[in-house]
């Protein structure tokens, strides 16, 4: 009888237990509904519209995602369409840009609220308009907030500060005009804080330096002003973004982890501090645009990781010792518009060193590199002279008064006399000990420490066409490995063993030698990790029956293991490439394409971006070849001549740079076969992506099987967004190689939780 009872207790207890899980669905259901009533039905929701099943059940989109452990919603991501790029926003709904007059805010977050075991919330680009409502803090679960790219304005609620499970809070791209709040030390969990690019006032609250835990603090593009605390309790601290702002104090104190230090364009004054030199991890330091002034410190050229350095656009003043040294890793330096006079060191000489400088707008002892007469920089050495000189007078003076009070000491205390010509000797003294004369100069240091045999070779080599003849054994067919519309390209082998690779071009008779050979020396010089190296050029003089042209021949390093298109096919399935490792050779190129936008004057633009163009070397690091083609084949003399560059056409050739871009991304996601059925074809189908069904259709299955839904989300949203027929609404290099990061860091976290998983 016993066990009838017990038989009878668990089935009911079964029976409450489903009815339950089946009444939480239900609720959660009902709950995701009015959400989706109060965002006003959009698209990126539709899927509802024919489901019934349970909310933790639903497939993820590009645009929506929801988790669930135990049948509660713990993550709800939803990605809109409506960019928050409006000027003059005034606070009211905007049609086509906001959702609508009737939407409340309050009644978004009341709703939100009621999921109370979210962790993550992520509502970007939804048009949501109106004051962060101060309940927002009733999410008290919450992990991750991110409510980028909306209309949200006023105060950032300081009762945010009581969620203090938060570990990431994202508020980028709206339109807050208000302070910080000055208690968000409360926040003991947060590590990435960023506020970017909206319209924050005031001071940066010290607070914020309490949070020990921050790795990621972003606050550029705002109206902030002020002092900047002592960063130095913030060990964690990896990234500093705080560009664009009316910060008007000395720099300050940084943590030794520091990785990027952002600061430019702001108003920042006095020296660069010695302290920089501890900062052994730093590898991205923009101090642009501010008014610093005095000399760099030798040691900031040198930091063992640091490999991007501009100091452009301020005060600097003085001479660079001649001896200074570079970290191996510098590969680029921006040390123009500045005051600077003196021989420009060596390791920052283009022609003797692997790096990208750019030096003009100072008055350095270099001839026709667009330096100023040293008239122009007299002017701040002249202050600098003159509050030297101000200082000596004043110590003069001082003692001349002291004179004078000795001596009265003198003749009206007769006996103490000796006393007082002891006392003036101990004074004299003291002036001697502060003004000492200077032992060792900054030149011998530099040169103490200076690395041996970092001359080297010369970057460039003139060859001659039977240099070249025997490398390829007179161009044989054997020898030849592809033409382009850049020219047929052969396989070579110098004398000393070295493979080369060596692209024959046909000019016009118009295109002069001299004027061939100053592009070529330009390219040349050009030095990033992921550009194959032009090594030199041979030029022709031209054929007897065709006296309108000259045989140019460049000569490239050789990269032996294929292009990027070939590893995508599956016609070469032991060599097609999974998800992680496209990200990482899409990232190698965008750092490529991005350093000849920005990283050279002039910029390089319009590369000819292709699949085909990008090479693997037996590492898998990816190079770029072909770059610049368009400089050494195209010359508009009229343009030249006129003295106007690049400046028309530089932002449409950036653009195509980013639209060429895009096809190489939406190749790697659909691989080459489904890609050669054209542009049209593929521009059309990319509204295939929105759904899972669509995905499964057109994207590459090696991609598919080895990727997050996340990861691939974000890189078809760049794609969508490089390959947008009007330029103006595509995005900078920049932002595209965030985001390819980005995606690279959600697929290795996924990545690292399946391998988890699985070992668990």
């Amino acid at each position: 009888m016993g066990y009838f009872y017990l038989l009878v207790l668990v089935l009911f207890s079964r029976s409450c237990f489903f009815q339950t899980t089946k009444g939480l669905q239900a609720y959660q259901t009902q709950l995701f509904l009015q959400i989706r009533k109060h965002l006003e039905y959009p698209s990126q929701l539709q899927v509802l519209d024919n489901y019934s099943g349970s909310l933790c059940d639903l497939a993820a989109t590009a645009h929506m995602m929801i988790s669930c452990q135990d049948n509660f919603v713990t993550e709800l991501k939803i990605r809109g369409d409506k960019l928050a790029n409006v000027s003059g926003f005034n606070g009211y709904a905007i049609h086509n840009k906001t959702l609508s007059e009737t939407f409340s805010i309050n009644s978004l977050v009341t709703t939100l609220t009621r999921l109370t075991s979210l962790r993550v919330l992520s509502l970007v680009s939804l048009g949501i308009w109106g004051p962060l409502p101060d309940k927002i803090h009733r999410l008290y679960s919450l992990e991750l907030l991110d409510l980028s790219s909306n209309f949200m304005f006023g105060s950032i609620p300081p009762q945010i500060s009581r969620m203090v499970k938060l570990q990431t809070l994202t508020l980028d791209g709206n339109y807050f005009n208000d302070t910080i709040p000055d208690t968000l030390d409360s926040l003991s969990n947060l590590s990435v804080l960023s506020l970017r690019g909206n319209h924050l006032k005031g001071q940066f609250p010290s607070s914020i330096c309490r949070i020990s835990s921050l790795t990621d603090i972003a606050l550029c593009h705002n109206k902030l002003s002020g002092e900047l605390p002592d960063f130095s309790s913030l060990t964690r601290l990896r990234v500093l973004d705080v560009r664009e702002n009316q910060f008007d104090s000395q720099l300050p104190v940084m943590p030794r982890g520091l990785v990027t230090a952002l600061l430019g364009k702001n108003l920042f004054s006095g020296e660069i501090p010695a302290q920089v030199g501890i900062l052994t991890h730093l590898q991205h330091l923009d101090l642009s645009f501010n008014h610093l002034s005095g000399t760099p410190p030798s040691a900031l050229f040198d930091l063992p990781n640091i490999s991007y350095l501009n100091l452009a656009s301020n005060m600097l003043s003085g001479s660079l010792p001649e001896q200074i040294t570079c970290g191996s890793k510098l590969g680029f330096v921006n040390i123009s518009s500045n005051k600077l006079v003196g021989k420009l060191p060596s390791c920052l000489d283009n022609t003797s060193d692997k790096r990208a400088v750019k030096f003009g707008g100072n008055c350095l002892s270099i001839e026709g590199h667009q330096q100023h007469q040293s008239s122009y920089c007299k002017e701040a050495n002249t202050r600098k002279t003159g509050r030297k000189i101000a200082l000596l007078i004043a110590i003069i003076v001082g003692s001349i008064l002291l004179l004078v009070i000795l001596a009265f000491g003198v003749l009206f205390l007769s006996r103490r006399c000796f006393e007082r010509k002891t006392l003036e000797t101990q004074i004299r003294q003291k002036a001697v000990q502060e003004n000492p004369t200077t032992g060792v100069s900054p030149d011998i240091l530099a040169n103490a420490i200076m690395k041996l045999g970092t001359q080297g070779s010369p970057v460039s080599r003139l060859f001659s066409l039977e240099e070249l003849e025997e490398a390829t054994n007179n161009f044989d067919s054997s020898m030849f490995m592809g033409e382009s519309p850049a020219g047929k390209l052969y396989k070579g082998r110098l004398e000393n063993g070295t493979y080369v690779a060596i692209r024959s071009l046909n000019l016009l008779k118009r295109y002069s030698i001299q004027n061939l050979k100053v592009r070529l020396d330009f390219f040349s010089k050009l030095h990033h990790p992921h550009l194959v190296s032009l090594l030199g050029h041979c030029i022709d003089g031209g054929v007897q029956d065709d006296p309108f042209a000259n045989k140019v021949f460049l000569v490239y390093e050789y990269v032996p293991n294929g292009n990027y298109r070939m590893h995508l096919s599956e016609s070469c399935p032991e060599k097609v490439l999974k998800w992680s490792d496209r990200l990482a050779i899409l990232i190698d190129v965008a750092k490529a394409v991005h350093f000849l936008h920005t990283g050279v004057i002039p910029g390089v633009h319009n590369n000819r971006l292709k699949t085909n163009n990008i090479l693997l070397d037996e590492h898998r690091i990816a190079k770029l070849c072909d770059y610049g083609m368009s400089i050494i084949l195209e010359y508009n003399e009229k343009l030249e001549a006129k003295g106007g560059g690049l400046k028309s056409s530089q932002r449409q050739t950036l653009e195509d740079d980013v639209y060429n871009f895009g096809f190489i991304l939406l190749e790697s996601l659909v691989g080459p076969i489904v890609s050669g059925k054209g542009e049209t074809f593929l521009l059309n189908e990319m509204a295939s992506f929105g759904s899972q069904d669509g995905r499964k259709r057109i994207v590459d299955p090696a991609v598919l099987m080895t990727s997050s839904q996340e990861s691939l989300s974000i890189i078809v949203s760049v794609t969508r967004k490089c390959t947008c027929p009007e330029p103006s609404s595509r995005p900078s290099f920049e932002d595209v190689l965030w985001n390819l990061q980005y995606a690279a860091q959600v697929q290795a976290t996924a990545d690292a939780d399946q391998k988890s998983d699985s070992t668990s």
